[in-house]
């Protein structure tokens, strides 16, 4: 075990990448000589090269699309999109050729490619920086969708991302690059499956990248009001882990997915349609959600804050469910 930070298990999955396989870079705006818009990249490339390291210039739908051509050319390109919003740019690369490459070829073609981009608010960088849209690309079929919360999937995920044949986008939420914490270095980690974080008998609490930590926080709130709130991290977005959500839902019988995308339209709604398609008769109450509210993210943070999904909020949904407010 090592005390880090969320950045440096990142940075950590990347080098371990970097050395294990010759056919791995990463490619994207300022990863290079200034080691990322959010540090994550500092140091690799002096470690590396600039064959390994490589600086592009500001245009998502090139460096996207340029990355599916040396995947299909047998390299294992990790491309960095500086925030979610501007992979909007690349949608049609991602949407139209990587994901869709092994359906059209009847397998012929794969595209083993990883994007990671930043997501999620909580920093006051406003509306264009700022927005949680990784429910709008798990939408999509041909792309697996990973959302890492914790420092061991900040670590872990990205190695068994490369492996996959299809590709792979990688969601770090931006409020968690500084969270510190303990690092099993030798932990193995599975991007097939969600992961109940703490177990509980009242009522399930569906949270995943930055809304897991807030879940946390909520459930120890609730634990000191006789509550027992059990927390599911989602971490895969897409395939979805049916099996673990509904496995806690029939335990609880009560189910809450707490979201920083916006409500209408939003993965916690998919989420609570399968609860509902899938175990109905075994629920003691309506699936609810805690999502953030339907405006652009604003920048003032009294205004963000209040935008954003928070432990009150959480807790007094979670109450609401029990009939306990």
């Amino acid at each position: 075990m090592s005390r880090t930070t969320y950045r440096e298990a990142l940075r950590q999955g990347l080098r371990e990448a970097l050395a294990r396989d010759p056919r791995v870079f990463l490619m994207g705006e300022d990863v290079g000589r200034y080691g990322g818009t959010f540090a994550v990249s500092k140091g690799l490339l002096d470690e590396f090269g600039e064959a390994r390291i490589r600086d592009t210039p500001l245009s998502e739908l090139a460096f996207v699309a340029a990355g599916i051509g040396a995947a299909l050319g047998g390299m294992r390109p990790i491309v960095e999109v500086m925030t979610v919003n501007f992979c909007l740019l690349a949608l049609d690369p991602l949407m139209n050729t990587a994901a869709a490459l092994r359906h059209m070829s009847g397998g012929q073609f794969s595209v083993p490619l990883v994007v990671r981009m930043t997501t999620g608010a909580g920093r006051q960088l406003a509306a264009q920086h700022s927005h949680s849209l990784e429910g709008w690309l798990a939408h999509i079929p041909g792309l697996k969708i990973l959302a890492p919360a914790t420092l061991e999937d900040a670590r872990g995920m990205l190695w068994p991302a490369l492996q996959d044949p299809d590709p792979v986008l990688l969601f770090e939420q931006g409020a968690l690059y500084n969270v510190e914490g303990e690092l099993d270095e030798g932990e193995a980690v599975d991007i097939r499956s969600a992961r109940v974080r703490r177990e509980g008998s009242d009522l399930s609490l569906i949270a995943y990248g930055g809304t897991l930590g807030k879940a946390l926080a909520a459930s120890e709130q609730l634990a000191g009001e006789g509550i027992s709130a059990e927390v599911v991290d989602l971490r895969v977005l897409r395939p979805l882990d049916d099996a673990t959500v509904l496995a806690s839902v029939r335990k609880t019988r009560r189910a809450l997915v707490v979201d920083e995308g916006w409500r209408s339209g939003s993965l916690a709604a998919e989420v609570m349609a399968r609860i509902v398609e899938q175990g109905f008769y075994e629920l003691d109450a309506p699936p609810a959600r805690v999502c953030s509210a339907e405006v652009p993210i604003p920048y003032a943070r009294h205004l963000e804050e209040a935008t954003l999904p928070q432990v009150p909020g959480i807790v007094a949904a979670a109450k609401g469910l029990l009939g306990r407010i």
